[in-house]
């Protein structure tokens, strides 16, 4: 998901929510994989983890944000932020205040990468026009939850479009079915849209080089295929091993997320 804030001197400083899902093994590798493509599309990344699963702020934090950011790698800085945005939380349900204190703690960081719980970013995605970032790994219970982040979003926002970072073994022969079943469900029963997807392999490293993610975003992905429904969400079907070296797409999505209006 992403939205906008008003910036300094040009660019608009910019949010992107991912929803926590506890079934997702290596949800600290897509976190990581995420900030470091993002520092090399040029932007200054603040990693806000707020989820349920995230280590505990430092106490002085909740009096002053700025103590509590660390250093993560070259052009990204770190807040566990676990808890924090409820203290924000005005009388309205919104948390939006929590995304203006953050930039105002570091005035470098041009992106907010908000990983948090679906109901803590509906909070602060109150009247916001974004894109949510879904996330799901190669097994059913990780699939159920991003369908229930998704249902909890639409519900409480209104927003009906999201993107799907799915963090699994580029050699799964279930990838593709497993995007389509969450696209197909997400359709049907919600109307919603899932709007773009990237696979992110763990055990493979990260194009990080500008020339590299050059390269990543002339890739062709070419289409998916469909044939998912509502009783793939239990179970994954499986088929023919798949060549997934261009669904890997990782920083196209995310160039489409920062152009976002």
């Amino acid at each position: 998901m992403l939205t906008q804030v008003a910036g300094r001197a040009g660019r608009g400083r910019q949010v992107i929510a991912l929803a926590a899902n506890p079934h997702v093994t290596f949800n600290a590798t897509v976190l990581d994989r995420v900030a470091a493509t993002l520092a090399s599309l040029g932007r200054q990344v603040l990693v806000v983890d707020a989820a349920l699963s995230a280590p505990a702020p430092n106490e002085l934090a909740r009096l002053d944000l700025a103590a509590g950011i660390e250093p993560m790698m070259p052009g990204v800085a770190y807040l566990p932020a676990r808890g924090l945005p409820l203290q924000y939380v005005d009388t309205r349900g919104s948390a939006a205040r929590f995304v203006e204190a953050l930039f105002d703690a570091v005035p470098t960081a041009d992106v907010v990468l908000m990983h948090a719980e679906a109901a803590d970013l509906a909070r602060m995605l109150v009247r916001s026009a974004a894109r949510p970032l879904l996330m799901a790994a190669d097994h059913p219970e990780s699939l159920k939850h991003a369908y229930a982040a998704c249902k909890v979003l639409i519900q409480r926002t209104g927003l009906a479009t999201f993107d799907l970072l799915l963090a699994a073994s580029a050699r799964s022969p279930r990838i593709l079915s497993i995007v389509a079943s969450l696209r197909g469900c997400a359709d049907s029963f919600l109307g919603a849209l899932l709007h773009d997807w990237a696979l992110i392999d763990p055990a493979l490293p990260a194009p990080l080089t500008r020339e590299a993610i050059r390269a990543e975003m002339r890739e062709d992905s070419g289409p998916d295929t469909y044939g998912g429904g509502p009783d793939d969400l239990a179970e994954p079907s499986s088929g023919a091993p798949h060549d997934h070296s261009r669904a890997a797409r990782l920083a196209s999505l995310l160039a489409a997320q920062l152009a976002l209006d």
